[in-house]
């Protein structure tokens, strides 16, 4: 009586299947650029780290990600012990070695 009769209003046209493809598409291109720009290196530099550190031996001369240079004396499953100098000798953790430098750079 007092509420008017409420009528359902025609339905917007459905767009084409094409269109709502169009629609994701920026964000497909997105994520394709974005694990070709840093996914995909990043686990490029993750499996030579891991080839690195596992291809350490005994008379290897490296650098840790603390800036500290030494030379391989023992090398244990996940430690390794380096020489820092003459009679100083500190164990390290393998993941800790960022780089193996040439042989003679470590006097």
């Amino acid at each position: 009586m007092f509420i008017s009769n409420a009528f359902a209003q025609a339905a917007a046209p459905a767009g084409t299947p094409e269109s709502g493809l169009m629609q994701f598409l920026p964000i497909i291109a997105m994520f394709v650029v974005l694990y070709f720009v840093m996914i995909r290196p990043q686990m490029k530099r993750q499996k030579e780290h891991k080839a690195m550190v596992e291809a350490l031996a005994k008379g290897d001369e490296i650098a840790t990600s603390g800036g500290l240079i030494g030379k391989v004396t023992k090398v244990g499953d996940s430690v390794l012990s380096v020489e820092l100098a003459a009679g100083v000798e500190v164990q390290l953790q393998r993941h800790a070695v960022v780089q193996v430098l040439p042989k003679g750079t470590v006097k």
